[in-house]
């Protein structure tokens, strides 16, 4: 069974009912009252059996590039994001450089500094205006800035009828802009575009090689729940920060809601001008 979005500019459609095991799962998850919807208990999608060396690879970078990228990061991080996350993917959305169209996974240290777990290759938005197969005119482009994972929107199996596309290992934005929650993900390439991943190649999600998404999608759900700040909200705009602003209670403390303890943060950032500042 897969879940399928009547688009992606609107809200999937609702999990199935929750049995009872499921219930007891959700209760001991920690979300202090505001427990998300369970996760839809699907079989896992097909994942090819092998995939370019290229692209399996857990890293591409020389000890010089490692460290331009990290830099590159923790410069974007405030000590509040840092205190705040345990998990930070950092995507670079160029379209060319030694950095470019790269997922990067980051945990922290003993001593809080980031650390570098993994360098994947990916895909991010083609950048131009298209047409849809439901023949919707829209810029194919994946926003620059920060963003959280929506608890809600967290599936194995999924379906775009906007673009008639799987989404396998889907991990929707928590995101809202003009009141409308985005269909913003880091799911798994399928097809021909696993084929382009390192390339500019999606309609505006973060595509990753099905091996790698499997991978974060079951690292993420089994080791990274937790208390999260809510990002800031501007009603007038009906639109969340994506630009690092969090939201606060009168007194000025962070409000903070259940969710995971990841966060996304992602540039246009070809990495070339670091690793020359670096020679």
């Amino acid at each position: 069974m897969t879940f399928i979005a009547p688009d992606l500019s609107e809200l999937p459609a609702q999990p199935q009912a929750q049995t009872q095991a499921q219930a007891e799962r959700n209760a001991a998850d920690g979300y202090g009252g505001s427990t998300p919807p369970p996760l839809p208990r699907f079989a896992d999608p097909d994942v090819p059996k092998f995939l370019p060396p290229d692209i399996t690879a857990d890293s591409r970078l020389s000890p010089a590039e490692r460290t331009a990228v990290t830099q590159r990061l923790s410069e974007n991080l405030t000590p509040e994001m840092m205190k705040s996350f345990d998990l930070f993917l950092y995507v670079s959305k160029a379209k060319k450089g030694p950095a470019a169209q790269r997922l990067y996974v980051f945990t922290k240290d003993s001593h809080g500094a980031l650390k570098m777990e993994y360098d994947w290759a990916a895909s991010t938005g083609r950048e131009q205006v298209e047409i849809s197969p439901r023949g919707a005119r829209t810029m194919n482009d994946t926003p620059a800035g920060y963003y959280e994972l929506d608890p809600a929107r967290m599936y194995r199996a999924y379906h775009s009828h906007a673009w008639d596309q799987s989404m396998p290992y889907a991990m929707f934005f928590n995101w809202e802009s003009k009141g409308y929650q985005t269909g913003l993900a880091i799911h798994s390439a399928t097809g021909d575009d696993i084929a382009k991943l390192g390339s500019r190649a999606s309609a505006g999600c973060v595509h990753i090689s099905p091996t790698h998404a499997r991978q974060l999608f079951e690292l993420i759900r089994g080791e990274y729940k937790g208390q999260v700040p809510r990002f800031a909200y501007d009603r007038a705009s009906h639109t969340m920060s994506n630009h690092g602003e969090m939201m606060r209670d009168a007194a000025g403390n962070l409000v903070m809601a259940g969710g995971y303890k990841v966060l996304i943060n992602i540039e246009d950032f070809s990495g070339a001008n670091m690793l020359a500042a670096m020679d």
